[in-house]
């Protein structure tokens, strides 16, 4: 299994430009794997979509994969660092998906993450900070995304959270929740 990093954190934060620090000192051929389509229509999302295109090196290959994240994870080669940017996205292209078809297509994800070779990072927005939300969808995309982070947290090797332009590594400022199975008692990196 190659090393898992997982950097979340709000809008705006910083958490992209982390990961593709990362993404260099990896020393790796870096493979971008951009979950967002670009829309023309939208000048806003454009401008977001170019922004990111600019900032990164020419010689990084980008893959758009707005839905077949884990068949593109598969693929990878060992001596590559894939940098998935973002999965709040990815969670959002596929929001249309019944309980059933997301629990399964998340399973396949977290299965993949576990078996692939190559290094990964994965950029991860925060959600659930605010207020919750009013109307169904809102909820539910809240929802699966904490989620997804929180199982990914846990097959990761590191997790930075990057808000207000600082990164804080949570595994050496915090402890990871006990798995449902343990017995329920925390204890704190210094126990």
């Amino acid at each position: 299994m190659g090393k898992i990093i997982l950097v979340t954190g709000p809008a705006r934060s910083g958490k992209s430009e982390w990961a593709e620090t990362l993404a260099i000192q990896s020393g790796k051929a870096v493979v971008y794997v951009a979950t967002a389509t670009d829309n023309p229509d939208d000048q806003e999302w454009h401008q977001r979509i170019l922004e990111h295109q600019q900032r990164r090196p020419q010689d990084w290959v980008t893959l758009c994969v707005p839905v077949e994240l884990s068949a593109t994870l598969a693929d990878a080669k060992p001596s590559t660092c894939l940098l998935v940017d973002s999965l709040g996205t990815w969670v959002a292209n596929l929001l249309e998906q019944d309980e059933s078809s997301w629990e399964n297509i998340l399973a396949q994800l977290l299965e993949t993450v576990e078996l692939v070779a190559a290094d990964m990072l994965f950029v991860a927005e925060e959600v659930g900070w605010g207020v919750i939300p009013a109307y169904p969808l809102g909820r539910k995309f809240r929802d699966r995304l904490g989620s997804l982070v929180r199982q990914l947290s846990t097959l990761s090797e590191t997790v930075y959270l990057v808000t207000g332009g600082h990164v804080l590594n949570l595994g050496v400022l915090g402890s990871p929740l006990p798995n449902k199975g343990d017995a329920g008692i925390f204890r704190s990196q210094d126990s």
